[in-house]
């Protein structure tokens, strides 16, 4: 211990944690191994307390390290991040995939005999005109006026990387939803940003956890207008006009916004970005409604920062394919699959709105949201729940996954229920019923009776 304590350097928080950052990445520190207690290494380096103090909440926060209360503070192990998708391997009934329904996508086949063209060579436009022409109008209704600039990007994970990317650095503040989008967490956390959690409630991101965030010192702020996903919770009018007000004061603030659901969703549109918010992103990728494999978003945002992220798009480097965005521009234009897009959206609204009634039914009463999952609170611990749907058949995903500042264990677990007929909705609205009773009894059996 003493000798790390002589190699760590520094005298204000942000080099101490470099420093630390250093003797991990070059094997100096490694796994679980402790670092000094805060008194010791403030008193070597000659500094104040609430500085080391800091310097170690900085590594927290990016994941480096991890309190353990008395026990100190160690390096972190590497940890599994959750992602979305089908869970591999297994016999169960997966009901937490988060995907949507593949019998729901528009078929390419019509599309792709009228994509072929000429090849597209280094130094020409990276946008597809076909494309340009259908998403910039669609975009653009939806904002302030202002002037807009359109990007395109593979997928909505992928303009956040690039978006963060080229305006901050690492240790940078970054308000996140909680609960919050997986690849949300994952790209802050990848990207060695600090993500600071607002909380969400039934009309979207809270309005006084968005100026802690920003108080804080949040330089980002990423955020789902409607089917936030896992809640499915959207913006009111109201909310969204209350988390403006607090913007106002910030327009330099980069704020991103992920309207994953657009094409799809059931409820209306409220932004957060007003006519003099100076950086800005919309996001709308293509991945829910023509499928993941598609990997293509457009992005609408002001000149400086469609000017900063077009240069990490540069041609001959990282451009979209233009075979995916011809793809994408005939499928968004054919009146066919303009249709059954439609429709899929009211599909997995009407399939999540039966869940919700056979749930309530049984004595779990639930909100459907919007989106194509649903997040059903409970009145025992979800992971409990899960382990006994898990004897049920049911493979589920426990609400702690998505959480960023939990205080204790989730009571919340989301389903992806749209691919269920009648009879499978009511077994499993029964399942967790069942489950959640198991627990129950489980808990009062190893409390005993109260005399």
């Amino acid at each position: 211990m003493a000798h790390m304590t002589l190699a760590i350097t520094g005298r204000t928080a942000s080099e101490i944690a470099d420093s630390v950052r250093g003797l991990v990445e070059r094997g100096v520190l490694s796994p679980g191994e402790p670092l000094p207690p805060v008194r010791a290494l403030a008193a070597k380096l000659g500094v104040n307390r609430n500085t080391a103090v800091a310097a170690y909440r900085h590594l927290a926060a990016t994941g480096l390290v991890e309190s353990r209360g008395r026990a100190g503070t160690v390096v972190s192990r590497p940890r599994t991040v959750a992602m979305e998708g089908f869970a591999r391997d297994t016999v169960l009934r997966d009901v937490g995939s988060g995907n949507p329904d593949a019998h729901q996508i528009p078929s390419p086949a019509r599309a792709l005999q009228t994509i072929a063209s000429r090849p597209v060579l280094y130094g020409e436009p990276v946008i597809d005109p076909a494309l340009e022409a259908w998403a910039a109008p669609w975009l653009r209704a939806d904002l302030a006026p202002g002037e807009m600039r359109l990007t395109i990007t593979s997928g909505a994970a992928d303009a956040t990387e690039r978006l963060l990317a080229q305006s901050l650095q690492r240790d940078d503040v970054v308000a996140l939803e909680d609960p919050c989008f997986l690849a949300s967490i994952h790209t802050v956390r990848i990207g060695g940003y600090r993500p600071v959690a607002v909380p969400v409630d039934e009309e979207g991101m809270t309005v006084d956890g968005l100026r802690a965030a920003i108080a804080e010192g949040a330089r980002a702020i990423v955020y789902t207008p409607r089917a936030q996903n896992p809640t499915g919770a959207s913006l009111t009018g109201g909310r969204a006009a209350a988390l403006r007000d607090v913007l106002r004061d910030h327009p330099y603030l980069l704020v991103i916004e992920d309207d994953h659901f657009s094409l799809l969703s059931q409820q209306p549109y409220h932004s957060v970005i007003g006519p003099d918010h100076r950086r800005f992103a919309v996001v709308r990728s293509v991945s829910k409604f023509l499928g993941p494999d598609m990997g293509v978003a457009a992005v609408a945002s002001d000149p400086d920062t469609a000017e900063r992220l077009a240069l990490r798009l540069t041609p001959g480097t990282t451009w979209v394919s233009h075979l995916l965005q011809r793809l994408a521009a005939a499928q968004l234009t054919d009146p066919e699959a303009q249709a059954q897009i439609a429709a899929a959206g009211r599909h997995y609204a009407a399939r999540n709105a039966r869940f919700a009634e056979l749930l309530t039914a049984h004595g779990v009463p639930t909100t459907p949201g919007d989106g194509l999952s649903m997040w059903v609170g409970l009145p025992v611990p979800a992971r409990e729940a899960c382990e006994q749907l898990m004897r049920r058949g049911w493979l589920a995903r426990p609400g702690d996954e998505f959480m960023l500042d939990a205080a204790g264990p989730s009571v919340h677990v989301r389903f992806t229920v749209h691919e269920l007929d009648d009879p499978s909705l009511s077994r499993l609205a029964a399942d967790v019923a069942a489950a959640v009773a198991a627990v129950q009894a489980r808990d009062a059996t190893r409390t005993g009776p109260v005399r």
